[in-house]
This record gives C-alpha cells, sequence and structure tokens, in this order.
C-alpha cells in the first residue's frame, strides 16, 4: 500500500486520525493529497504531517488518487460525489468514513463506479488501537480486500461486517468514547485531588477500565452477578438516570443515521 498514491476528500477529524494512525505505525503512503473547503483545516492537518499536499477547494485532485478517503459529513459528502466521479480513476478504490449513505447510494452519486468501501472509523486508530468495521460492495475482489485490510490493519482491529450494520457501530463504537472518556478524565482528577500523582491516577484508571472491561466481557460471569462484585455503589442512585439519558439521545441518533 506504500506506493499507492492516496486522497482524502476532507481534512478534518478523521484524516488525522488516520493519517496518525499510519504515521505511527511507520506506513505512511509516499504521495497523499487531501483537499478541503477551509485553509485553516488544510493548515491544521499539513503542521501535523509536513510531508502530506493539500488542495484547496479541489476535491477532483485529491480524487485521482489510487484510494480515495471520502471524510465528510453526510450531508456534505453526498453533494461532493457529482464533482469527483469524473476524477476517479477507473481501478481506484473508494473508502467511505461516513455513516448514513449506503454503498448503492454512494455508486448512483459516483455515476456507477462501485468500487467502493465503508467504514466506521474509531478515534483510538490515531495510536494503532482502533475498532473499525467495514464492509466491501461486491465488485471488489478478495485481493483487492486484502489490499485494503493491509491499509486498515495498521490501525487496528477491522473486521468485515454486513453493510447494514454500520449506522449501530457508528453509534457504539465510533462515538462510545465520546460518552466515557470525560467520566474517566474527570476519575483522574478526582484521584489526584485525593493525593494521588498524574502518573498514578492514569495508570489507575486506565488498568481500572481495561479490568473492569475484561470481568464484564471476558469472565464467563453474568452481567447482573459482575455488577454485584462490588457491594458500595456511590452512583447507583444514578444509574436508571444515565441510562435514560444513553435511550433517549442514542436511539433518536440511530434511527435518523437509518433513515
Amino acid at each position: 500500500m506504500k506506493k499507492k498514491t492516496v486522497g482524502f476528500i476532507g481534512g478534518g477529524r478523521v484524516a488525522r486520525i488516520i493519517l496518525g494512525g499510519l504515521k505511527k505505525a511507520g506506513q505512511m503512503p509516499a504521495n497523499v493529497i487531501a483537499s478541503d473547503n477551509n485553509p485553516e483545516v488544510l493548515k491544521k492537518l499539513q503542521s501535523g504531517f509536513p510531508d502530506i499536499q493539500i488542495a484547496l477547494n479541489n476535491n477532483r485532485e485529491a480524487a485521482a488518487q489510487d484510494v480515495v478517503f471520502l471524510g465528510l459529513h453526510p450531508p456534505a459528502l453526498a453533494q461532493s460525489l457529482t464533482d469527483i466521479k469524473g476524477s476517479l480513476k477507473q481501478d481506484a478504490t473508494v473508502i467511505s468514513l461516513a455513516p448514513k449513505l449506503s454503498i448503492a447510494k454512494l455508486a448512483e452519486g459516483l455515476g456507477g463506479f462501485d468500487r467502493i468501501v465503508r467504514v466506521i472509523p474509531n478515534a483510538p486508530s490515531i495510536i494503532g488501537e482502533g475498532y473499525n468495521p467495514v464492509s466491501y460492495s461486491k465488485s471488489l475482489s478478495q485481493p483487492d480486500k486484502d489490499d485494503i485490510q493491509s491499509l486498515l490493519g495498521v490501525l487496528g482491529k477491522c473486521p468485515e461486517i454486513p453493510e447494514n450494520k454500520l449506522e449501530a457501530y457508528a453509534v457504539v463504537t465510533a462515538m462510545g468514547p465520546t460518552y466515557l472518556w470525560f467520566q474517566w478524565q474527570e476519575l483522574c482528577e478526582l484521584a489526584k485531588s485525593f493525593g494521588m500523582t498524574p502518573e498514578e491516577a492514569e495508570e489507575g484508571v486506565a488498568e481500572m477500565i481495561a479490568g473492569a472491561a475484561s470481568t464484564l466481557f471476558k469472565s464467563g460471569v453474568t452481567a447482573d452477578e459482575v455488577m454485584d462484585l462490588i457491594p458500595v455503589k456511590p452512583l447507583g442512585e444514578e444509574e436508571a438516570i444515565v441510562k435514560a439519558m444513553y435511550r433517549s439521545k442514542l436511539v433518536p441518533l440511530y434511527e435518523k443515521l437509518k433513515n
């Protein structure tokens, strides 16, 4: 994959995440070009990755590469398809990083071009520990899939899943860190206020999170039994409120992405 040229339609957060993971793994492609309509976004991206090329308001140049990442939000992405379809190489691979727009819809917007992959990106990919579910169009061969797996694999796990489940993963795994990161950081701040050093606080919270996840999902013990392992629950009275918040926010979000 190092020998292939790579284009990014959109130079924002998701481009930084993917390029960051590739850079950390020592797998940066030799030729990368990113386009965006915001010069500050491109400036920020290039400051982190000085070797890439940037193209202001020129999606067609980024689209004329071997592998083309679509890193825009669904409404903007839908509008960009007509603009780039004439620039795609016949043997290029388009990788959409957005929910909502199906492979069929993408192919329609691209004038029938159907060498398409859909990925739901996960922020920990920036350190090679992502979880990025992927679905492929039927036109891609197994060697094509293997090629994409070699690119995405350095970012973390990238299981192949049915396309109709991608939006569920968008809500659960892609946005999931935002539901938890601020809570973990607050625990670190509290730990430091209790007298722990920053190093002790971060290590303690990180190890607690890893162990707690393994206990819930890998111990073979039922969820109810796991949650009964610790008798003192300082936030127990708020559990119902938190669960209600999850359902009131995430169910409508999922329905919006699916429709």
